[in-house]
């Protein structure tokens, strides 16, 4: 400072005294792009602040979504946001994913879905064709799955407010009798099965996103998974754990369920379905193709007598052709995901921090 200069007072620090979570989220007084990221940090925000503050017991089981009982149903609930940049991609837009992530975290319950609200929040000066466009694709998806959008809202932002177009779908559906799925049932010695090749919607957002060129186009994966569950359910209701690894990839989705059940999860890297042109672009960008997105995968957690019966079933449906067994649960380091590498040593694979690849849904 130089000589003579006022002495300038420090900023008041944010009084974060009361907080009981743990790091990174105590380093950050504001959010930043990787609290939405699906990983640690998003679940810091979810379990410390979002958590504490609505409480109920449905909220705490953190699924995809919630089972409630109603009138004498059981109904899944689940709602979704949908900022995506750009709108449109290879193999999917906005639109799309906004039917899709909603009616895959019915089917992760179980649940075929039947009904979606939509609510489309519009930034001032986006052209009426995109928002057309936009329309007509999440009315065609919503065909193809089987499920009604019957109510929505509009609202307008002012222009520099928003990226175009930004979705919110809320969806219901009803859940089968005897069917149980959740992240807590998962017990040692189950099979962990993934649906197919992982990592293509990220890296196609990425791709296009960044003007990025890997000498073949690589489309999303995104598509609808109540068909595929329902041919899963009919061998067997019995289903253990569903999930559909979007934010965080599958690395993410397989430490949530060993968290919530207590479980370790030791699975074999060489088994994971990852396509060459998601390797070579990885590569290239630096990036484990374990925490890229998907929007038309899942992965199951099912028991050991019913496991080679289920992935018969999934490689017979569309969905489902690439299906792999990739690792099993164990009762060894429980709440830890432990992956055998190529070169016959392990690594933990955890919960990814913040992204890789924002704004991927």
């Amino acid at each position: 400072m130089p000589a003579g200069a006022p002495a300038v007072a420090p900023a008041a620090a944010p009084d974060l005294s009361g907080w009981s979570c743990p790091l990174p989220l105590r380093d950050h007084p504001r959010v930043v792009m990787g609290h939405g990221g699906g990983g640690a940090m998003s679940a810091e925000l979810v379990e410390n602040i979002f958590a504490p503050a609505f409480g109920g017991r449905l909220l705490a089981g953190l699924g995809d979504s919630a089972v409630l009982e109603l009138g004498g149903a059981r109904l899944a609930f689940s709602t979704d946001s949908y900022v995506v940049r750009p709108l449109f991609f290879p193999g999917g837009s906005i639109g799309d994913l906004a039917v899709n992530g909603t009616v895959n975290d019915l089917a992760m319950s179980g649940a075929r879905a039947a009904y979606l609200s939509c609510g489309f929040i519009l930034e001032e000066g986006v052209e009426m064709a995109v928002v057309d466009r936009v329309a007509r694709a999440l009315g065609a998806a919503a065909r193809v799955a089987g499920v009604e959008v019957a109510t929505g809202d509009t609202k307008v932002v002012e222009a520099g407010h928003g990226d175009g177009v930004y979705l919110n779908t809320a969806g219901i559906g009803l859940v089968p009798a005897g069917v149980d799925i959740r992240p807590q049932r998962a017990v040692p010695g189950d099979v962990v099965i993934v649906s197919g090749e992982i990592g293509l919607h990220g890296v196609a957002i990425m791709s296009v996103r960044e003007g990025l060129e890997f000498g073949v186009e690589i489309e999303s994966d995104c598509a609808a998974l109540g068909g595929l569950v329902d041919a899963m359910l009919a061998v067997t209701p019995d289903l253990h754990v569903l999930r559909d690894p979007t934010r965080g990839g599958l690395a993410a989705a397989l430490n949530e369920v060993a968290a919530a059940a207590g479980v370790g999860v030791l699975m074999s890297e060489r088994a994971v379905p990852v396509p060459p042109q998601v390797a070579n672009a990885c590569a290239v960008l630096g990036l484990d193709p374990m925490y890229v997105a998907n929007e038309g995968k899942l992965v199951a957690f099912v028991p050991r007598e019913r496991a080679e019966a289920v992935l018969a079933a999934m490689r017979a449906h569309p969905l489902g052709a690439g299906a792999a067994v990739i690792g099993e649960c164990v009762a060894e380091h429980p709440g830890m995901v432990v992956a055998r590498t190529a070169l016959g040593g392990t690594r933990v694979v955890d919960l990814p921090m913040g992204e890789q690849l924002p704004r991927i849904c």
